[in-house]
């Protein structure tokens, strides 16, 4: 493992320790499998709140656009 994959794992550790771990595990294994993916996403998130946009729906409205990539990632296609 690397040490953006190590630092990677414990920020997500401490940012989603109420997450169970067998999800905390499976967001960890797609965002190594895309890291491009979801720094797109949590940009494209970051701007809308920085619009007025609730994080909530910035956030849903997003996943919804991603839905795809994310789902190919997931190994649902």
């Amino acid at each position: 493992m690397s040490i953006q994959g190590f630092l990677l794992r414990k920020y997500a550790s401490f940012k989603m320790k109420d997450v169970p771990e067998a999800q905390r595990e499976q967001m960890l294994t797609m965002v190594e499998k895309d890291p491009a993916l979801f720094k797109k996403i949590g940009e494209e998130i970051e701007r809308r709140t920085k619009g007025g946009e609730p994080q909530m729906k910035a956030t849903m409205e997003v996943m919804k656009k991603y839905r795809a990539e994310l789902a190919v990632l997931m190994g649902k296609s």
